[in-house]
């Protein structure tokens, strides 16, 4: 496995990051713990999660999931850098008028505290606003961070779907206050996703904040299966998406059977060559998915073969801010 700073920060982390979005939907606990011992055995120290993930009135079940294999022991805990994220609306009657997403102190303070129970654990690694609040000041926001910071609740803060605008105010805002600020943004990012490129990047790029791609196979799109569904891939089985995107799979098909790798695999190595990538997030649902992922920081893309991949998935428009002029 290969490692890399997150950020500006000096923590490393793996360069695949296990998501564990399925633990608890489509992926029984048992299976689960089988995919976690079998990330860490693969050198995989990077663990990404969300309060809500459960979804709906199981909202939580993903970290409790994860706070029961750590609670196993054997160093399990002590081996992975966690992220989770704070932001959705829980099933918690006590929220009462504060149960809407959002970022407030209050929120922050009472979401942090039962992500922490769930996970059986007493700090987390990365902690991650989920989404833009702009209900909320950045002098609530990092006063907030500062407080959990000093407890020793968290080591560092991230940001997930945020505009490039949204970064750089965050680290101004950061710096002001005497603080490290943003070291990451999750953001969608993927071969049929490269809006980012124009903004989100550049802007992550020059603030010293590592990007971390969700949905780096764009829902399954990209992952082989699409043109001959498989049982279980749902949103690779939309008719109205791949009929849009035939020509492009087809032509990733092939030029995948020319490298002789897997459309997945090739997918996921192309964010890595991306500036300002950290990491693209993985979901496995099998530890069958797993294993099939963990050669993709060992896939080596050349110059042509990313002049091909642009060929068949162009690019937004060129680099900001030349994209806005001439």
């Amino acid at each position: 496995m290969k490692y890399s700073y997150l950020g500006r920060s000096g923590l490393k982390v793996s360069r695949l990051c296990l998501g564990t979005m399925n633990f608890g939907v489509d992926t029984e606990e048992r299976e689960a713990f089988k995919i976690m011992d079998a990330a860490v055995d693969a050198g995989i120290n990077f663990f990404d999660t969300a309060n809500i993930y459960g979804w709906g009135e199981n909202a939580g079940r993903t970290e409790e999931i994860i706070g029961k294999w750590f609670a196993q022991g054997g160093g399990r805990r002590e081996k992975v850098v966690l992220a989770t994220k704070f932001h959705g609306e829980m099933a918690d009657p006590n929220d009462g008028p504060n149960k809407a997403p959002g970022l407030s102190a209050y929120k922050m303070r009472r979401h942090l505290e039962g992500s922490l129970r769930r996970l059986q654990t007493d700090h987390i690694e990365l902690y991650q606003m989920h989404h833009v609040d702009r209900n909320v000041s950045w002098d609530e926001l990092w006063e907030g961070f500062n407080v959990a910071l000093y407890q020793g609740k968290i080591g560092y803060v991230g940001s997930s779907n945020f505009a490039g605008r949204d970064l750089v105010k965050a680290q101004y805002e950061a710096k002001a206050k005497g603080m490290l600020g943003l070291v990451s943004e999750q953001h969608k990012f993927s071969l049929l996703c490269r809006l980012p490129e124009l903004e989100v990047l550049p802007a992550a790029e020059e603030q010293g904040i590592g990007v971390i791609a969700w949905s780096p196979l764009d829902g399954g799109l990209l992952s082989g299966h699409a043109l001959r569904p498989v049982p279980g891939s749902k949103r690779a089985n939309d008719p109205a998406r791949v009929e849009k995107h035939r020509g492009q799979l087809e032509a990733f098909e092939r030029f995948c059977r020319e490298l002789g790798e897997s459309e997945a695999n090739v997918a996921l190595a192309w964010t890595l060559t991306r500036p300002a990538m950290t990491a693209p997030i993985i979901g496995p649902r099998t530890l069958e998915q797993l294993e099939s992922a963990l050669r993709v920081a060992d896939i080596q893309l050349g110059d042509a073969e990313l002049r091909r991949l642009d060929e068949i998935f162009p690019g937004p428009g060129g680099e900001a801010p030349q994209a806005y002029a001439w």
